[in-house]
């Protein structure tokens, strides 16, 4: 057995996801939504799978693909990509990970890794043989620092994982994170694996900027995407690592030995669906703040303490505030066994001295199961508070 995988428990989002089953609760901890995404993509999809080619495709992804990409990051992001030599394909974002920290560390290397963090940052770290070092954001500013940083670097630093948007928080790093962050890898000569899934769902005008933007940092930032993400697709698993010529070489070589290549179909639904127009990706986000303030909102209404965040699909509750007296763990296990919603405990997302008085909700719902949600998290409220 390996000993990265066999230590593992249960993660998070299984246990609560099977609560959740068991006692016919609203799930609104597991990050997808009810949403059935654009049409017509699926359609797209559909038309590649019955009249496309249907075998092999190139193992670093289509070219359509690989241009639609460099195209939409230029029109978005004012980014310059060559699709022929800073593009990789990969099935979904979490493989786009897996390549990139199995391309740049060695068994004896370090990452840092900035809590709270995505839970597969740091066994997939382990499993390259290199060993994570964390460093965590602080409420209530959730800013990352230089002095944080070098607490954590050492002689064997190569690498630090980045999430922005930030996924369970919700927050964006600022230009003054962005330049805390480009000075210290330049520093230390380290490489930035920047996931940045959530890029496109933002709120109130939030302008998103990738680390491989800032001086400095185009040679050595490893920009992961997530279609899922972009379309409310989360089951297709098309993602993409973009990197300067020489890093991308390196993250191909590990993808090729981890799935190879991604379905044609996909592929080609996904560069059609990034060449849409501003408009659909407007409404995808007002959608989604919608969603957002009528959860912030009830809540707020039943008395809860609500962090209604500028990106993700995610909202939490600040326990303490809210004035309940439970960690995170035994109030998320609480209000899906006697109260039938399930929701994800924050201190998940950490391995080090977690963060424990807030419980994240995801608000990707339909209304009418957002409004159950809230009817039965008030009657919580009062319950516990």
């Amino acid at each position: 057995m390996n000993p990265v995988y066999a230590s593992l428990p249960t993660t998070i989002f299984e246990e609560m996801s099977g609560l959740a089953r068991a006692h016919d609760a609203i799930n609104l901890g597991q990050g997808f939504p009810d949403a059935a995404g654009p049409e017509d993509v699926r359609r797209k999809a559909a038309e590649a799978s019955v009249d496309g080619y249907n075998q092999y495709p190139p193992m670093r992804g289509l070219p359509e693909l690989r241009e639609a990409i460099a195209a939409h990051y230029g029109a978005h992001q004012r980014l310059a990509i060559d699709p022929d030599t800073q593009v990789c394909i990969t099935s979904g974002a979490t493989e786009a990970l897996a390549a990139s920290i199995l391309a740049v560390l060695s068994p004896g290397d370090e990452a840092i890794v900035i809590q709270p963090a995505y839970d597969a940052y740091a066994p997939l770290i382990r499993r390259a043989g290199a060993t994570p070092r964390f460093v965590s954001l602080a409420p209530p500013g959730w800013k990352l620092t230089r002095e944080t940083l070098e607490s954590a670097v050492t002689a064997k630093t190569r690498a630090i994982v980045v999430n922005t948007p930030l996924n369970p928080l919700g927050t964006m790093m600022g230009e003054d994170e962005l330049k805390v962050l480009a000075e210290f890898c330049i520093a230390h000569d380290l490489i930035a694996i920047s996931d940045e899934v959530w890029e496109h769902v933002r709120f109130g005008g939030a302008a998103h900027r990738s680390p491989i933007a800032l001086p400095g940092m185009a040679g050595r930032t490893i920009k992961i995407g997530s279609a899922g993400k972009v379309f409310s697709l989360t089951g297709w698993k098309t993602g993409w690592a973009i990197a300067a010529p020489a890093l991308i070489d390196m993250v191909a070589k590990a993808h090729q030995f981890l799935t190879f290549t991604t379905p044609p179909n996909l592929q080609t639904a996904v560069a059609y669906g990034l060449g849409k127009d501003d408009d659909y990706f407007a409404e995808m986000r007002a959608g989604y703040q919608r969603a957002r303030d009528r959860l912030a909102f009830g809540l707020e209404a039943a008395g809860y303490a609500v962090l209604a965040p500028p990106a993700t699909y995610f909202l939490s509750i600040d326990l303490v505030a809210s004035g309940i007296a439970l960690d995170d763990r035994n109030f998320c296990r609480r209000i899906v066994e006697e109260h039938g919603v399930a929701a994800i405990p924050v201190s998940a997302f950490y391995e080090e001295e977690p963060v424990s008085h807030l419980a994240r909700l995801c608000f990707a719902k339909a209304n009418a199961v957002l409004d159950v949600a809230i009817e039965r998290l008030a009657g919580a409220r009062k319950a516990l508070g």
